[in-house]
């Protein structure tokens, strides 16, 4: 039987149960040894390694990389050859046979080499009948020298190459940065859980307390009925947060894969690594400075466009081609026989070759024109696009520094808060004991405590988040 003289000893053994549970940073111990631990390090690994959207964002990667290969075959020597005769009533109108290797060069020059055999009663005038060899060249003088659409669809896809990988490193940083929000959500849930459990244990003990004090007499009964409806309140507060925590699991769940492209989810024996959450103080704060310096050099955004406009560069270099007159040179060293080399002699430089120029311009260039201008246009708005771009990328991440700077303060305002409520508690308590206080005013101060130490855990998360908001800001998550 419990008697009025351990009364004070039972009531100091509550109170130092409070005092345990609301002492900063004392947070809810895992229920079980067996309970495994998932990082956030954990989680980027897995969502880079695994995740279907970074593998569809390297597939567009592969793709421009064959784009490369093709555009190179605009390059590649060129095998032609033609047989074709006729004959009819006895008689050989002709035999064409004519075998021919061209070689297109970076600078629009086509070096080509071939033969040609002729035969017939009836073949063109301008044929050379028997066999033949030639070596020629084709120049272009002014419009293609510069530029042309194979050295241009060559140049275009290496830089469309670079734009597809800024752009997989864009996908992948906004990935990285939902599934951060989601692990911070589930930590969030966690550590609410894992609180309203705590707190269920001591009013359990506070409950079982009251009801010994009204058995011997020393309570009335509504005293009981106070705590129960406390312990109450607390058990359903922590099935809501049981279920947030589980629905929270599932969000995650969402970035989570194995490696055969089979989606993963979480176990309930998986909870995560919440000690982070704790340990505020070790977090370096950022340099300003160096994260801007950061996202104008490598934020993923800037580059794609920064590719882009040299796309719309080389374009624009294509275009202007279309201004310029074409003027092509073509010379032909000729020979008798399969070796055009056999006669190499001034008789043959002065006798033995062909040669031929060509010129056209239109004469109110209007397509040219309209082109060109187009072509400047589109460089002209990707420019302020990407003057923009670098705008708002700055201003977000000053956004989420400033955010970054006002939790911090927050979450020490935040704790003060956390311990003058503790001390009011202790005092309500201390009141409790001695007959001059009563239990609601008790459940009110840890409704309280209660309160701050939920505002505590969402505000500490929230940090964590607006740290992850930085590095994507930055584009420094890929």
């Amino acid at each position: 039987m419990i008697t009025k003289d351990v009364l004070p000893e039972r009531i100091l053994f509550l109170a130092a149960g409070f005092c345990l549970l609301f002492s900063l940073p004392s947070f809810a111990q895992r229920d079980s040894v067996t309970e495994k631990l998932f990082t956030e390090q954990q989680l980027l690994a897995v969502v880079r390694s695994w995740h279907p959207v970074v593998k569809q964002a390297e597939y567009g990667v592969q793709r421009s990389d064959a784009a490369i290969t093709s555009a190179r075959g605009n390059f590649d020597p060129l095998l032609d050859a033609s047989f074709e005769r006729k004959r009819f009533d006895g008689t050989t109108y002709y035999s064409y046979y004519k075998p021919e290797l061209i070689i297109p060069t970076w600078y629009g020059v086509e070096v080509y080499a071939g033969a040609e055999e002729i035969s017939g009663n009836r073949v063109n005038a301008e044929s050379t009948l028997g066999q033949t060899s030639y070596l020629g060249v084709s120049v272009p003088l002014l419009k293609d020298l510069v530029m042309d659409k194979r050295r241009a669809t060559l140049q275009q896809a290496k830089t469309f190459l670079q734009q597809s990988k800024a752009e997989r490193d864009n996908i992948v940083n906004d990935l990285l940065f939902d599934a951060l929000g989601a692990y911070w959500n589930w930590v969030r849930e966690y550590r609410i859980y894992q609180l309203f459990t705590n707190i269920i244990r001591l009013n359990e003990d506070r409950f079982r307390f009251v009801r010994i004090e009204y058995q011997q007499g020393n309570r009335p009964a509504i005293d009981t009925a106070e705590a129960l409806a406390q312990l109450q309140s607390f058990q359903f507060l922590q099935n809501e947060a049981q279920l947030k925590f589980r629905n929270a699991g599932l969000e995650l769940s969402n970035y989570l894969w194995l490696q055969n492209e089979t989606p993963y989810q979480l176990p309930p024996d998986i909870v995560p690594d919440s000690v982070a959450i704790t340990m505020i103080d070790a977090l370096p704060l950022p340099v300003l400075d160096t994260l801007l310096d950061a996202a104008r050099l490598r934020h993923p955004k800037l580059r794609a466009n920064s590719f882009k406009i040299d796309w719309l560069q080389i374009e624009q270099k294509l275009k202007f081609q279309g201004l310029l007159p074409k003027l092509d040179v073509k010379a032909n060293l000729l020979n008798k026989g399969y070796n055009v080399f056999s006669k190499v002699n001034t008789t043959f430089l002065e006798n033995n070759y062909k040669y031929g120029i060509s010129f056209s311009l239109p004469l109110r260039l209007s397509q040219g024109r309209g082109e060109y201008r187009e072509a400047k246009l589109k460089v002209s708005e990707a420019t302020l696009e990407q003057k923009m771009l670098g705008l708002q990328i700055e201003n977000k991440v000053r956004s989420y520094f400033n955010e970054v700077l006002a939790l911090r303060q927050q979450i020490k305002i935040n704790e003060s808060m956390l311990l003058n409520y503790d001390r009011l508690l202790k005092g309500e308590e201390a009141r409790f004991r001695i007959g001059e206080s009563s239990l609601f005013l008790v459940n009110t101060r840890e409704n309280k405590v209660l309160e701050s130490m939920q505002k505590l855990v969402e505000l500490k998360t929230k940090l964590y988040k607006s740290y992850a908001g930085l590095q994507w800001a930055a584009g420094l998550l890929q």
